[in-house]
């Protein structure tokens, strides 16, 4: 009876020490246990490459069928080639995609096709995808005789999905988020700091997670008096530059602002194309200070609203939360800082 050559090249190598008793153990190729992750990552980078799209284009980076399939088929790739050399455990399929997974995105970093901001925000999602394709080949493996064409079908289906999936309108999903922080500074301080920031420092604006991962920091927020109304000018790092058109004006009270982006406002390199806002997938539509007289203060709120449009709106919406949720907590404590340091200044 035939045998498939994947299981009759898996009965060699599986004899892990001898044929008889009495022979030298087999030797292994150097570094065998690193070879079958390298393989694997060198797959899904050749997937990326494939992936190079324009936003709303087939195959495009974002599409669900590159965010979900690519890294499922980064650790298929890297079980075979595992089981290719000796039989692996139910932990090893869960654990080897991850740091196949993981040396992809470095890839990808390496050779300058994707930012550091995407990189590190899709890395748990790729870990668990890449889990669940190690997870599938290597059932594959132990109950059929088909690995290689199982492997033939992972690695074709998200290039014919790639092709399909942009025929579709991707779903929207609007999102807020508020903070609140105590200053113990009267109202129109605080009013004034929030409407007059200018000479912004780094050190002022802490280590939150946006700038850890590459989002420039701020530099400057000015209000200015324009034909058309008020208008803040914002300018961050990397010659960042946008403007917030205000929409509601309580002087010491309230102020809500949407946001105006230019052509310009992100020159190239200053954030991942895949998360500029104002963007096909990610966009900033409105936020809001509110300013609570307390004993002793005054309480300031920030609410800020978004919106994310993808294929794992799930997902993203959930890094969202997290990224402006403590962008906003940091914003705050900037103007906590500044208005507590403008009142001791003046009572000197």
């Amino acid at each position: 009876m035939s045998t498939d050559p994947d299981e009759s090249r898996l009965s060699e190598l599986t004899s892990a020490t001898t044929d008889n008793a009495g022979d030298e153990p087999r030797r292994r190729m150097p570094f065998a246990w690193f070879w079958p992750l390298l393989v694997g990552a060198a797959a899904a980078l050749v997937l990326r490459i494939a992936f190079s799209g324009g936003p709303g284009r087939p195959f495009s980076a974002m599409l669900g069928a590159f965010i979900y399939l690519a890294p499922a088929v980064c650790g298929a790739v890297t079980v075979y080639m595992a089981e290719r050399i000796e039989r692996r455990s139910w932990g090893y399929y869960i654990w080897a995609p991850w740091v196949s997974t993981a040396l992809f995105v470095i890839g990808t970093l390496l050779v300058f096709i994707e930012g550091m901001i995407c990189a590190v925000v899709i890395v748990p999602l790729f870990a668990v995808m890449g889990s669940v394709g190690g997870l599938a080949m290597g059932l594959v493996c132990r109950v059929t005789r088909w690995p290689r064409p199982a492997l033939y079908g992972f690695a074709v289906l998200p290039l014919v999905l790639g092709a399909i999936e942009p025929q579709l309108p991707n779903p929207d999903r609007f999102s807020t988020t508020s903070r609140t922080l105590f200053i113990a500074a009267p109202a129109e301080r605080i009013w004034h700091e929030i409407n007059q920031a200018r000479d912004i420092r780094p050190d002022e604006v802490g280590n939150a997670w946006a700038y850890r991962i590459g989002v420039p920091m701020p530099l400057a927020g000015v209000t200015h008096e324009t034909p058309e109304g008020r208008v803040r000018q914002v300018r961050w790092q990397k010659d960042v530059h946008f403007e917030e058109l205000i929409t509601e004006w309580q002087p010491q009270q309230h102020m809500k602002w949407e946001y105006r982006f230019a052509p310009d406002s992100f020159p190239a390199g200053a954030l991942d194309d895949h998360v500029v806002i104002g963007g096909h997938y990610f966009d900033l539509r409105d936020s809001a200070f509110t300013l609570t007289p307390r004993d002793g203060g005054t309480e300031l709120r920030i609410d800020v609203s978004w919106r994310v449009s993808t294929r794992f709106n799930w997902y993203a919406d959930r890094v969202a939360q997290f990224l402006l949720g403590d962008f906003s907590e940091h914003i705050l404590h900037f103007y906590k800082v500044r208005s507590e340091g403008a009142l001791a200044m003046a009572a000197r």
